[in-house]
């Protein structure tokens, strides 16, 4: 052809190749992204045939981490963040300071200099997002604490990278590298602080004006009734926001992208903001795992395998237990451990960044670059087994391990409800399970009909800040068994789970059941079939988002036009349903 089809060419091999290798990996019962990554092997630069654009396919995936980055923003509201900072700060800092150093140490044992060993350090410290959020939503766990709580977690290490990204070049020429043009003249303090105000300026910003004028646009669109518009001002903010935040105040595509879709959160069209961006977000995810694998050396692989076990090792060894050993510091159970180190068990993105601009800056060797894609390519690939192995691993260490049961079953002053708690909490009170969006407000009707309850809930901070407002509240797990006895469960008149997990809903309710058989309960589901099986099941009454919507909506239209109740005496035999 005369002209340029190279941006057609990339992305028609990478989807068609894509398509039937994430195909084959599904029938051989691995994760569909294994076979995103062999694509991009295929049609890489390191094994023979056609070669796609590596340049356009680095593009392309970017979109993608935006588009994913801006969902998980809509999903995850500021007080989201807030409730795990205790834990996400404080555990994200201390978990790359390990990993960093492992990695310092395993560069130094192979002869590199200080500077390269450092950035291949760092480089190993931060896991994709990308890849958790796909791990988190396959299993439908992204708004659970456990999965707040990675999120949150991965989000403080983004922001820790943007700054080690800005402030790396300039300390370059201290580190051994080539000092930086731009910034080599310029003061560290001073950079420091400059960085610091920008990404402050940034979240001062979408915090305030965004909040504001994000929900006023979706809604002057939604008023048109075009639904291109629509999706096209989704679109639209997610990039454009994404690409100003790294043009204007040095934050990266993906923190902006994720901010802009918090802002936008505050708008009543968020869910349907989700939707429409759902198919995008899924087709540039393809092409950011076909990216990464287009990047990889697989002579890597057998010139220096120790060398690669070594970097998978501190990936997902190394990395693992520290997060777990972090996670239990902070008096959070067993099952939150294990499923935050499954989570960080990976690298990604901010990892490919570190790891060119070290080797554009002469700090990081070609090698290191190779063995970081290794590890990556190795460890998102093996990720979803990992998960897959944390709850079987958590029950064979219960097992056996006295010192993991006394962990599980350890004293907590939020375990349980004091000493000095009223009688009234004790017996025939409401047990709310849950205190999220839905249990929050019945909490508050709860509280200004005079009714007794109490709240477990897994999230310590909550809790806290709950006992601190007079409430009574028990932190755990209300899935095992000590929570809900802690709970007074076996004196309660009623069970309200207002959590959707379907599986620890049985657990909860069969727990409630054999230690209170004559308890009532009541819980809630998204899914039609799933609130259908647990009605054949008698488990308890069960609230449909859907239904009970169109129930109220229906007794409204039924209440503005039904006609006046007849007098009394009169006897016309009409019969009606609410």
């Amino acid at each position: 052809m005369p002209h340029d089809v190279s941006l057609i060419a990339t992305l028609a091999t990478a989807f068609g190749l894509a398509l039937v290798l994430g195909f084959l990996a599904e029938r051989l019962k691995l994760p569909a992204l294994v076979g995103y990554l062999l694509t991009g092997i295929v049609i890489g630069p390191a094994t023979p045939g056609f070669v796609a654009d590596v340049g356009i396919a680095a593009q392309l995936s970017e979109i993608g981490v935006m588009l994913l980055m801006f969902g998980v923003g809509l999903h995850f509201s500021l007080d989201d963040l807030l409730a795990v900072r205790r834990i996400a700060l404080p555990g994200a800092v201390v978990q790359m300071g390990v990993a960093t150093a492992l990695g310092i140490g395993m560069a130094s044992w192979w002869g590199w200099g200080f500077g390269a060993a450092l950035v291949f350090g760092l480089s190993l410290s931060c896991a994709s997002t990308v890849v958790l959020l796909k791990a988190l939503e396959s299993r439908g766990v992204l708004e659970s604490m456990n999965g707040r709580i990675a999120v949150g977690w991965l989000v403080v290490e983004d922001l820790a990278m943007v700054i080690v990204l800005v402030l790396l070049p300039p300390l370059a020429g201290m580190l051994g590298g080539r000092i930086d043009a731009v910034a080599g003249d310029a003061p560290l303090w001073r950079t420091i602080g400059l960085t610091l105000l920008q990404v402050g300026a940034f979240i001062a910003l979408m915090l305030l004006a965004g909040r504001k004028s994000l929900p006023w646009l979706l809604w002057q669109v939604a008023r048109t009734g075009s639904r291109e518009l629509f999706t096209l001002a989704v679109v639209a903010a997610a990039v454009s926001i994404a690409f100003g935040a790294a043009e204007l105040f040095g934050v990266s595509f993906a923190l902006g992208a994720f901010f802009a879709g918090m802002v936008m959160r505050e708008s009543e069209f968020s869910h349907r903001a989700a939707e429409e961006s759902l198919p995008l977000r899924d087709a540039f995810a393809v092409l950011f795992f076909v990216s990464v694998g287009m990047l990889f050396e697989p002579r890597i692989l057998i010139e220096q395998p120790a060398h690669v076990l070594g970097v998978v090792a501190i990936i997902i060894a190394g990395k693992a237990i520290a997060a777990a050993a972090l996670v239990l510091v902070f008096r959070y159970p067993l099952n939150t451990a294990f499923i935050v180190a499954a989570s960080l068990a990976q690298i990604g993105e901010f990892s490919f960044i570190l790891a060119g601009l070290g080797l554009s800056l002469g700090l990081l060797p070609a090698e290191g670059q190779s063995m970081i894609l290794a590890g990556a390519l190795i460890s998102i690939a093996l990720n979803p087994f990992v998960f897959a192995a944390a709850e079987p691993a958590r029950a064979w260490v219960l097992e056996r391990s006295a010192v993991a049961r006394r962990l599980e079953h350890r004293e907590d002053p939020l375990a349980e409800l004091p000493l000095s708690t009223e009688r009234k909490y004790l017996e025939g009170q409401v047990v709310l399970v849950g205190y999220g969006r839905v249990g929050r407000r019945i909490a508050e009707a709860l509280t200004a009909r005079g009714v007794p309850f109490v709240i477990a809930e897994q999230n310590r901070e909550r809790v806290e800040t709950l006992r601190k407002q007079g409430m009574a509240a028990v932190s755990g797990d209300a899935a095992e068994p000590s929570v809900l006895i802690q709970a007074h469960i076996a004196h309660a008149a009623m069970l309200v789970i207002a959590t959707p997990d379907p599986l620890d809903v049985r657990k909860m309710a069969d727990v409630a059941r054999t230690l209170n058989p004559d308890i009532e309960i009541v819980l809630r589901t998204h899914s039609e079939e799933e609130a259908a099986l647990l009605v054949d099941e008698g488990i308890g009454r069960v609230f449909f988002g859907e239904e009970e919507l169109a129930r109220g909506m229906m007794n409204h239209v039924l209440q503005r036009f039904a006609p006046p109740a007849e007098p009394t005496g009169s006897h016309t035999g009409r019969s009606g349903h609410s």
